[in-house]
């Protein structure tokens, strides 16, 4: 697979099978953040459907589409530490998106059923920057290593290796450090000396 066609490639990071959206997000009354109290009444989004995560290469796009059909509703280019997504102040299952469509932008309300959803939806954002991170690290890695010189400890022609070797070499030497083996007694387990020989039968003593 070519590179480019390895960066057409899109890889499904998430599905939520359902969300729901809310339009109309009014400015900010402080520069403490969104509020989703301050979006009417929630619990009666204006769309509801179907969210993925999409990685297409380094790229990200988060996609609402409709749960049936799987049309196209709003899409976010998503770029870690851009603004593209912003946590609400008062609960942990409402965002703030910032969707493009033909090079112009607005900012929507998206909220999850339940915060497992809204938990997994910044878990793989966050998974997807960290693997890309350590990608770009191990390449910086591979370059490195790849521009260091490798170190060449074979002989070249012509060359000898002569070693030295405290105490001398060879058995001579060997025999010489040896050190001299203990006398035996008998209570190292040698036989005791001979006795002589009884004397002739004649010769005996009464």
């Amino acid at each position: 697979m070519s590179a480019s066609q390895d960066q057409d490639y899109e890889s499904v990071l998430l599905v939520v099978r359902e969300c729901y959206a809310v339009y109309k997000i009014p400015p900010l009354a402080s520069s403490r953040g969104h509020k989703a109290q301050d979006w009417g009444n929630v619990e009666e989004p204006l769309w509801r459907g179907r969210l993925r995560i999409i990685a297409q290469g380094k790229k990200c796009f988060i996609r609402l589409e409709d749960g049936r059909t799987g049309e196209l509703f709003a899409v976010c280019p998503y770029e870690e530490n851009k603004g593209c997504i912003e946590s609400v102040t008062d609960s942990s299952r409402y965002f703030v998106l910032r969707i493009e469509d033909q090079g112009r932008h607005a900012f929507i309300g998206l909220g999850f059923l339940d915060r497992s959803q809204a938990f997994d939806f910044n878990v793989t954002l966050q998974d997807h920057f960290k693997h890309l991170r350590a990608e770009e690290e191990a390449e910086m890695k591979k370059q490195t290593g790849a521009q260091q010189p490798k170190l060449d400890f074979s002989l070249r022609e012509g060359q000898t290796l002569n070693l030295t070797i405290a105490g001398g070499s060879g058995a001579g030497a060997a025999r010489r450090n040896r050190p001299p083996r203990p006398a035996t007694s008998e209570s190292d387990g040698a036989l005791p000396p001979l006795l002589p020989p009884p004397p002739p039968p004649g010769k005996r003593h009464a």
